[in-house]
């Protein structure tokens, strides 16, 4: 059940993270009408509602770097109001949605089309699309793009044709816009859905050997470094081998990457055989991809951690899994499942694991990195412990592809300023 906030209320010694770079710290923070009004001392007031809030986290709301929306007027699986809805709820302030789309989002009318964010809710971005359609096999019209206001190009799953991304990165016309390609080549992948393994080959999974990431890797690597005027970016690495290539590199020649937060908690030895997930691009890894990938996170070799959230209607969900759509949906899972996995699980820091869920998406945007600031509603109230079940959660999102959606969670955005009407501390 959920309730409104009030219009005034002090949290009681509350774990404040102002921003990147700084530890949280324990202090009182009033709220008045959904908005930062103070911290420190004079926030108490007798006639104003007070919580304890010691075993809360208030920091800035969090950001995706990368999700999907195939209609956002009229969608089964999902639409804009009902993804705004669920992320808003889930702590997020930022949603960058790539052009994977039906038109496919590659031209200035069609970028428009989806209309601007409105002020004081979801920040909503637009990658432009770096090929037509989506299919690697020529160029979209990349300045005209920009200049419509995509923050940047991406494309599709899969790396772009060779011969196409040489002419587009010498061209340049990205300026110092970021340039976001998945490291993936299916034709490698010899239509295996799960990584090649000691588990997949026991489960009897069709396997995708790590070649299919590590050589389209390499040929981006080469890039990045013969273009180094170029902002290239990578998406979804998924393998260990793929975080070794990465952090061979110096710091200064390494493009900045994300993972999905899905390949740090599930892979083909942990999963059960019948459980939500297996469908996924690309594909679920070994429980030593697993691992090297949270260790490549904390290390810095990887910079963002993405919902990449890919919605499906009920109807293509009970297709057969070698024959749906890959994806998962959810951005509502997100940071209680990975302050459980890294935080309790792995001993990370709330400000370590904010920096991979909001500073470092940020920057691999281009936005100044999000802080907390007095007057304003952009913030999270996050209670650890805090148990829920998914299936009563009146802000879900539509998708029928949610991995944990009958799940009970420990851990749960219980306030946020972009909801005002969002209030559910545990009674």
């Amino acid at each position: 059940m959920t309730m409104s906030l009030p219009q005034a209320l002090v949290l009681r010694q509350v774990q404040l993270l102002e921003g990147p770079g700084q530890a949280p710290h324990r202090t009182d923070v009033r709220l008045e009408d959904g908005r930062l009004k103070a911290w420190g001392e004079g926030c108490l007031d007798p006639s104003t509602p007070q919580i304890d809030a010691s075993g809360m986290l208030l920091a800035p709301p969090l950001v995706d770097p990368h999700s999907c929306l195939e209609d956002p007027q009229h969608g089964v699986a999902e639409t804009r109001a009902s993804l705004e809805r669920s992320a808003i709820a889930a702590g997020y302030g930022t949603v960058a949605l790539l052009p994977d789309a039906n038109p496919w989002r590659d031209t200035p009318e069609r970028l428009q089309a989806l209309g601007v964010s409105p002020a004081g809710g979801l920040q909503l971005l637009l990658w432009g699309s770096f090929s037509l359609a989506g299919e690697g096999l020529e160029l979209a019209p990349h300045g005209d793009q920009l200049a419509s206001g995509a923050l940047g190009l991406a494309d599709g799953s899969q790396r772009p044709s060779l011969p196409l991304l040489e002419r587009g990165l010498s061209l340049a016309e990205m300026d110092r816009a970021p340039v976001l390609l998945a490291p993936r080549d299916r034709s490698l992948a010899q239509e295996g859905f799960v990584r090649e393994g000691v588990e997949a080959l026991r489960a009897g999974w069709p396997t995708d050997p790590v070649t299919s990431e590590t050589f389209p890797l390499r040929t981006l690597l080469d890039l990045a470094a013969r273009y180094p005027s170029v902002r290239l970016q990578l998406m979804n690495l998924s393998t260990a081998d793929a975080v070794a290539l990465l952090g061979s590199l110096p710091m200064e020649q390494r493009p900045a990457a994300t993972v999905c937060w899905w390949h740090l908690l599930a892979d083909s030895g942990g999963l059960d055989p019948i459980a939500e997930g297996w469908r996924v691009e690309p594909p679920l890894g070994t429980a030593q991809d697993r691992e090297r990938l949270k260790q490549g996170l904390r290390d810095g070799q990887i910079a963002a951690v993405a919902v990449h959230h890919q919605a499906l209607d009920p109807e293509e969900q009970l297709l057969p899994v070698d024959q749906r759509r890959p994806g998962v949906a959810g951005h509502r899972f997100v940071l209680p499942a990975l302050w459980q996995e890294l935080v309790e699980g792995d001993g990370w820091s709330a400000d370590q694991l904010w920096q991979v869920l909001c500073f470092g998406p940020a920057s691999m945007l281009g936005l100044e990195p999000p802080t907390l600031q007095l007057g304003s509603d952009r913030w999270l109230l996050f209670d650890p412990s805090q148990v829920w079940s998914a299936q009563a959660d009146p802000y879900a999102p539509l998708a029928a592809n949610q991995p944990l959606g009958r799940s009970t969670l420990k851990g749960q955005v219980v306030a946020t300023g972009l909801n005002p009407q969002l209030w559910r501390p545990s009674s």
